[in-house]
This record gives structure tokens, sequence and C-alpha cells, in this order.
């Protein structure tokens, strides 16, 4: 069901009677864009061009998903109040804290990004995957061109000071350096224009 909109299932946990969850979920499904193919489709359908192009498309093909499985779509926007989606990964055994504390995932590494989740009725297990970063150089804590994200945390003001400058269209046209040095981000097909568009939403 999700293939066809470019959408995959990055993460899940079995749960009961857990607080935030719609009554009667026996399993979160956390869905994020399926690369190759997922920035292409979502800018030609018809909320691109509106305001929230993004968020109104992820209501719509979620919403409807969740409708067709007797499901409850949620959101990691439009609240409050907003759902805890980060912890919400970390108990899938398939995405961690990265080094950086950014989230990292099995697959799509620092790219990883979630438009919405389905509570389930039913219980539906997720593989668990190896957390990649116990075995990798970790370049991401040095990658930081302006030193705002590392080890040490995330210095937001210093991060936006630096993408208003000349040096920072790097940032800007291909996304986060900090996101780009992992290996899997490297190995996953995400689009410059794609991170782009986020990273002109999250500089606005």
């Amino acid at each position: 069901m999700a293939a066809p909109h470019h959408l995959a299932v990055l993460g899940g946990f079995t749960c009961q009677d857990d607080p935030g969850l719609p009554a009667g979920t026996r399993s979160l499904l956390l869905l994020g864009p399926a690369e190759p193919g997922y920035w292409a489709h979502v800018t030609a359908q018809p909320e691109w061009g509106a305001p929230d192009p993004i968020d109104r498309w992820s209501r719509r093909v979620i919403g409807r998903m969740a409708c067709d499985l007797g499901a409850k779509a949620v959101f990691p926007f439009g609240g409050p109040p907003y759902h805890p989606f980060y912890q919400w990964a970390l108990r899938t055994g398939r995405v961690w804290d990265s080094p950086v504390r950014l989230l990292v995932q099995a697959e799509q590494g620092l790219m990883v990004s979630f438009r919405g989740a389905l509570a389930l009725k039913e219980v539906v297990e997720v593989p668990r995957a190896v957390r990649p970063c116990d075995n990798c150089a970790q370049p991401c804590v040095t990658a930081c061109p302006a030193g705002a994200l590392g080890a040490q945390g995330y210095d937001v003001p210093a991060c936006h000071a630096f993408l208003d400058s000349a040096d920072g269209a790097e940032c800007m046209n291909s996304g986060c350096a900090v996101r780009r040095a992992c290996p899997l981000s490297l190995a996953y097909a995400r689009l410059p224009k794609h991170s782009a568009y986020h990273m002109g939403q999250f500089h606005k």
C-alpha cells in the first residue's frame, strides 16, 4: 500500500495501552520517503504549489491508508498536541540516536524522516537491525563546517548564522553536511533538491 506512494515502513513496534496512542493500538508503523522516486512523485501531486504541500499530501495519502486498514493515522506535524516521533523511532530497533543526536536509520542513515505513522489494532512485527554507528568511523561528528553540530550537541543559532553566509550555500543547496557525511546517507538515493527544499523550510 505504501510503495505506490513512494513511502516505506522505516520501523515499527508492538504495544498495548500506550499513552499518547489511539485506544486499542497494538502496533505502530512509522512511514517515510522511499527513494528513488519519492521526490519526483510528491512534487507532481495536486497539493504541490500551495502552502504546506508535503504535510497536506501526507495527510491525504496516509489518512486513506489508515481508513483502508481500519487503523488511525498520526503525524509529526499539526499539533499541539505533538506526537513523540523521536521517542517512537528509538523504540523500533531500526532507528537510533546517532553520535550527533540526529536520528539514524538502518537503510537511510541520517537522511531519515517521517511523514506519519499507522496505529494498527493488529500485532505486526518489524525486524530489528544492528545499530550501524557502532562499527562506523563516525565522520558525522566532525563534518559540520560551522562547528554547530557534533558530539557536543547542536548550536542552532550558529547553524543559522552559517547558513546566512556565503559559505553556507553548499548546505543550503545540497543538504546538511553532517547528514551527507554518514556512509548510509551517501548510499541512499536522496536528491539534493529534496534536501534543499527542507533546508529552505528550516532556514526561513
